[in-house]
Protein backbone atom coordinates (compact mmCIF):
# COMPACT_ATOMS: atom_id res chain seq x y z
CA UNK A 1 0.00 0.00 0.00
CA UNK A 2 1.52 3.29 -1.08
CA UNK A 3 1.33 6.33 1.19
CA UNK A 4 -1.10 9.06 0.21
CA UNK A 5 0.82 11.90 1.87
CA UNK A 6 2.70 14.61 0.03
CA UNK A 7 6.50 14.22 -0.33
CA UNK A 8 6.81 17.99 -0.13
CA UNK A 9 5.44 17.89 3.40
CA UNK A 10 8.22 15.52 4.43
CA UNK A 11 10.82 17.85 2.93
CA UNK A 12 9.21 20.79 4.72
CA UNK A 13 9.32 18.92 8.03
CA UNK A 14 12.98 18.12 7.44
CA UNK A 15 13.93 21.75 6.86
CA UNK A 16 11.77 22.83 9.81
CA UNK A 17 13.64 20.42 12.06
CA UNK A 18 17.00 21.66 10.80
CA UNK A 19 15.87 25.25 11.36
CA UNK A 20 14.86 24.50 14.95
CA UNK A 21 18.19 22.77 15.51
CA UNK A 22 20.13 25.77 14.16
CA UNK A 23 18.07 28.24 16.19
CA UNK A 24 18.43 26.25 19.42
CA UNK A 25 22.21 25.97 19.08
CA UNK A 26 22.60 29.70 18.42
CA UNK A 27 20.05 30.78 21.02
CA UNK A 28 21.50 28.75 23.87
CA UNK A 29 25.13 29.17 22.71
CA UNK A 30 25.76 25.43 22.65
CA UNK A 31 29.49 24.72 22.17
CA UNK A 32 30.46 23.13 18.88
CA UNK A 33 32.19 20.22 20.63
CA UNK A 34 28.84 19.27 22.22
CA UNK A 35 26.37 19.88 19.40
CA UNK A 36 27.41 21.63 16.16
CA UNK A 37 24.91 23.67 14.20
CA UNK A 38 23.59 22.27 10.89
CA UNK A 39 25.50 24.94 9.00
CA UNK A 40 28.79 23.72 10.49
CA UNK A 41 27.84 20.14 9.68
CA UNK A 42 27.11 21.20 6.10
CA UNK A 43 30.51 22.90 5.86
CA UNK A 44 32.27 19.78 7.17
CA UNK A 45 30.30 17.67 4.69
CA UNK A 46 31.33 19.96 1.83
CA UNK A 47 35.01 19.78 2.79
CA UNK A 48 34.90 16.00 3.04
CA UNK A 49 33.19 15.57 -0.32
CA UNK A 50 35.44 18.04 -2.14
CA UNK A 51 38.56 16.34 -0.78
CA UNK A 52 37.10 12.94 -1.86
CA UNK A 53 37.78 11.55 1.63
CA UNK A 54 34.10 10.88 2.25
CA UNK A 55 33.53 9.45 -1.22
CA UNK A 56 36.44 6.98 -1.04
CA UNK A 57 35.46 5.71 2.41
CA UNK A 58 31.77 5.58 1.47
CA UNK A 59 32.41 3.15 -1.38
CA UNK A 60 34.40 0.86 0.91
CA UNK A 61 31.64 0.75 3.52
CA UNK A 62 29.01 0.25 0.83
CA UNK A 63 30.94 -2.67 -0.65
CA UNK A 64 31.32 -4.27 2.77
CA UNK A 65 27.61 -3.83 3.44
CA UNK A 66 26.41 -5.24 0.13
CA UNK A 67 28.74 -8.25 0.23
CA UNK A 68 27.89 -8.96 3.87
CA UNK A 69 24.19 -8.64 3.08
CA UNK A 70 24.48 -11.05 0.16
CA UNK A 71 26.42 -13.62 2.20
CA UNK A 72 24.19 -13.33 5.25
CA UNK A 73 20.90 -13.54 3.35
CA UNK A 74 22.08 -16.51 1.28
CA UNK A 75 23.06 -18.48 4.39
CA UNK A 76 19.91 -17.38 6.22
CA UNK A 77 17.62 -18.52 3.42
CA UNK A 78 19.44 -21.85 3.06
CA UNK A 79 19.50 -22.71 6.76
CA UNK A 80 16.01 -21.30 7.33
CA UNK A 81 14.64 -23.52 4.58
CA UNK A 82 16.38 -26.59 6.00
CA UNK A 83 15.06 -25.87 9.51
CA UNK A 84 11.53 -25.24 8.24
CA UNK A 85 11.35 -28.40 6.15
CA UNK A 86 13.25 -30.80 8.42
CA UNK A 87 12.22 -31.36 12.02
CA UNK A 88 15.35 -33.45 12.59
CA UNK A 89 17.58 -30.64 11.31
CA UNK A 90 15.75 -28.21 13.59
CA UNK A 91 16.13 -30.51 16.62
CA UNK A 92 19.89 -30.94 16.24
CA UNK A 93 21.15 -27.64 14.82
CA UNK A 94 18.64 -24.85 15.54
CA UNK A 95 19.59 -24.53 19.26
CA UNK A 96 23.24 -24.02 18.28
CA UNK A 97 22.24 -21.36 15.75
CA UNK A 98 20.23 -19.50 18.41
CA UNK A 99 23.08 -19.78 20.94
CA UNK A 100 25.52 -18.37 18.41
CA UNK A 101 23.14 -15.52 17.57
CA UNK A 102 22.80 -14.70 21.27
CA UNK A 103 26.51 -13.89 21.44
CA UNK A 104 27.07 -10.11 21.21
CA UNK A 105 28.58 -9.36 17.84
CA UNK A 106 30.54 -6.45 19.32
CA UNK A 107 32.40 -9.00 21.44
CA UNK A 108 32.91 -11.28 18.45
CA UNK A 109 34.15 -8.50 16.17
CA UNK A 110 37.72 -8.42 17.59
CA UNK A 111 37.99 -12.20 17.11
CA UNK A 112 36.68 -11.90 13.56
CA UNK A 113 39.31 -9.26 12.83
CA UNK A 114 42.02 -11.55 14.25
CA UNK A 115 40.79 -14.49 12.17
CA UNK A 116 40.15 -12.66 8.90
CA UNK A 117 42.49 -9.66 9.15
CA UNK A 118 41.98 -5.91 8.81
CA UNK A 119 40.86 -6.07 5.19
CA UNK A 120 37.52 -6.55 3.49
CA UNK A 121 36.88 -10.13 4.63
CA UNK A 122 36.39 -9.42 8.34
CA UNK A 123 33.90 -6.61 7.63
CA UNK A 124 31.90 -8.80 5.26
CA UNK A 125 31.78 -11.66 7.76
CA UNK A 126 30.68 -9.41 10.61
CA UNK A 127 28.00 -7.77 8.47
CA UNK A 128 26.77 -11.20 7.35
CA UNK A 129 26.54 -12.49 10.93
CA UNK A 130 24.41 -9.55 12.06
CA UNK A 131 22.17 -9.70 8.98
CA UNK A 132 21.76 -13.47 9.20
CA UNK A 133 19.30 -14.15 12.02
CA UNK A 134 16.32 -11.86 11.17
CA UNK A 135 15.98 -13.34 7.70
CA UNK A 136 16.42 -16.91 8.91
CA UNK A 137 13.62 -16.54 11.46
CA UNK A 138 11.31 -14.94 8.89
CA UNK A 139 12.12 -17.67 6.38
CA UNK A 140 11.19 -20.36 8.89
CA UNK A 141 7.94 -18.63 9.84
CA UNK A 142 7.02 -17.99 6.23
CA UNK A 143 7.65 -21.53 4.99
CA UNK A 144 5.70 -22.99 7.91
CA UNK A 145 2.75 -20.66 7.36
CA UNK A 146 1.56 -22.67 4.34
CA UNK A 147 -2.00 -23.98 4.69
CA UNK A 148 -1.93 -27.69 5.60
CA UNK A 149 -5.15 -28.32 3.67
CA UNK A 150 -3.53 -27.02 0.48
CA UNK A 151 -0.42 -29.09 1.13
CA UNK A 152 -2.52 -32.22 1.60
CA UNK A 153 -4.45 -31.38 -1.56
CA UNK A 154 -1.27 -31.12 -3.60
CA UNK A 155 0.00 -34.38 -2.12
CA UNK A 156 -3.27 -36.06 -3.05
CA UNK A 157 -2.65 -34.86 -6.62
CA UNK A 158 0.72 -36.66 -6.51
CA UNK A 159 2.78 -33.46 -6.26
CA UNK A 160 6.36 -33.93 -5.08
CA UNK A 161 7.82 -32.07 -2.10
CA UNK A 162 9.87 -29.98 -4.52
CA UNK A 163 6.74 -28.93 -6.39
CA UNK A 164 4.97 -28.14 -3.12
CA UNK A 165 7.93 -26.00 -2.07
CA UNK A 166 8.17 -23.96 -5.29
CA UNK A 167 4.43 -23.68 -6.00
CA UNK A 168 2.99 -23.29 -2.50
CA UNK A 169 5.42 -22.83 0.38
CA UNK A 170 7.82 -20.33 -1.19
CA UNK A 171 5.19 -17.99 -2.75
CA UNK A 172 3.35 -17.87 0.56
CA UNK A 173 6.57 -17.21 2.45
CA UNK A 174 7.74 -14.34 0.22
CA UNK A 175 6.08 -11.55 2.29
CA UNK A 176 7.87 -12.88 5.40
CA UNK A 177 11.16 -13.28 3.55
CA UNK A 178 11.08 -9.79 2.06
CA UNK A 179 10.32 -8.32 5.48
CA UNK A 180 13.39 -10.12 6.80
CA UNK A 181 15.47 -8.90 3.87
CA UNK A 182 14.46 -5.32 4.65
CA UNK A 183 15.72 -5.66 8.21
CA UNK A 184 18.82 -7.59 7.16
CA UNK A 185 20.02 -4.81 4.86
CA UNK A 186 20.10 -2.24 7.66
CA UNK A 187 21.70 -4.74 10.02
CA UNK A 188 24.41 -5.44 7.45
CA UNK A 189 25.28 -1.74 7.38
CA UNK A 190 25.46 -1.67 11.18
CA UNK A 191 27.64 -4.79 11.17
CA UNK A 192 30.08 -3.26 8.70
CA UNK A 193 30.42 -0.08 10.80
CA UNK A 194 30.92 -2.08 14.02
CA UNK A 195 33.69 -4.10 12.37
CA UNK A 196 35.34 -0.89 11.13
CA UNK A 197 35.29 0.49 14.68
CA UNK A 198 37.13 -2.58 15.96
CA UNK A 199 39.83 -2.70 13.33
CA UNK A 200 40.03 -1.50 9.75
CA UNK A 201 42.21 0.49 7.40
CA UNK A 202 39.44 2.51 5.75
CA UNK A 203 35.70 3.05 5.74
CA UNK A 204 33.22 5.44 7.31
CA UNK A 205 33.62 3.80 10.72
CA UNK A 206 37.38 4.47 10.63
CA UNK A 207 36.65 8.02 9.50
CA UNK A 208 34.31 8.58 12.47
CA UNK A 209 37.00 7.43 14.89
CA UNK A 210 39.59 9.66 13.24
CA UNK A 211 37.32 12.69 13.45
CA UNK A 212 36.55 11.89 17.09
CA UNK A 213 40.24 11.80 17.94
CA UNK A 214 40.72 15.21 16.32
CA UNK A 215 37.63 16.58 18.14
CA UNK A 216 35.94 17.42 14.82
CA UNK A 217 32.38 16.87 16.05
CA UNK A 218 30.88 18.62 13.02
CA UNK A 219 32.76 16.16 10.83
CA UNK A 220 31.42 13.26 12.89
CA UNK A 221 27.88 14.51 12.42
CA UNK A 222 28.45 14.87 8.69
CA UNK A 223 29.58 11.23 8.46
CA UNK A 224 26.57 10.16 10.53
CA UNK A 225 24.43 12.05 8.02
CA UNK A 226 26.03 10.08 5.19
CA UNK A 227 25.32 6.81 7.01
CA UNK A 228 21.70 7.81 7.58
CA UNK A 229 21.18 8.69 3.92
CA UNK A 230 22.97 5.51 2.85
CA UNK A 231 20.69 3.43 5.07
CA UNK A 232 17.65 5.19 3.63
CA UNK A 233 18.78 4.57 0.05
CA UNK A 234 19.47 0.88 0.71
CA UNK A 235 16.07 0.55 2.36
CA UNK A 236 14.35 2.15 -0.61
CA UNK A 237 16.14 -0.24 -2.97
CA UNK A 238 14.83 -3.20 -0.98
CA UNK A 239 11.32 -1.72 -0.95
CA UNK A 240 11.48 -1.32 -4.73
CA UNK A 241 12.51 -4.96 -5.11
CA UNK A 242 9.77 -5.95 -2.66
CA UNK A 243 7.12 -4.23 -4.79
CA UNK A 244 8.44 -5.98 -7.90
CA UNK A 245 8.49 -9.40 -6.25
CA UNK A 246 5.21 -9.05 -4.34
CA UNK A 247 3.21 -7.34 -7.08
CA UNK A 248 0.43 -9.85 -6.43
CA UNK A 249 0.25 -9.17 -2.68
CA UNK A 250 -2.70 -6.92 -1.65
CA UNK A 251 -0.53 -5.06 0.87
CA UNK A 252 1.68 -3.79 -1.96
CA UNK A 253 -1.19 -2.42 -4.03
CA UNK A 254 -2.36 1.16 -3.93
CA UNK A 255 -5.32 1.72 -1.64
CA UNK A 256 -8.63 2.96 -3.18
CA UNK A 257 -8.53 6.03 -0.95
CA UNK A 258 -5.10 7.10 -2.20
CA UNK A 259 -6.09 6.43 -5.79
CA UNK A 260 -9.22 8.53 -5.46
CA UNK A 261 -7.27 11.25 -3.71
CA UNK A 262 -4.75 11.42 -6.54
CA UNK A 263 -7.54 11.59 -9.07
CA UNK A 264 -9.05 14.61 -7.41
CA UNK A 265 -5.78 16.55 -7.48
Amino acid sequence: MKPSGSPWLRILLLFAGLGLWEAAVRLFHVPTYILPAPTRVAMAFYRGVVSMVYVDNLWITLLETVLGFALGTALAFLLGTMVALSRRFEYYLYPFIVMFQALPKVALAPLIVVWFGLGLSSKVVNAALIAFFPLMVNTILGLRSADEDRINLMRSLDASETQIFWMLRLPGALPFIMAGVEVAMIFALIGAIVAEFVGAQSGLGVLIQSLNFSADIAGVFSVLLILSVLGLILNQVILLVRRRVLFWDPSEKRSPESTAGRGRL
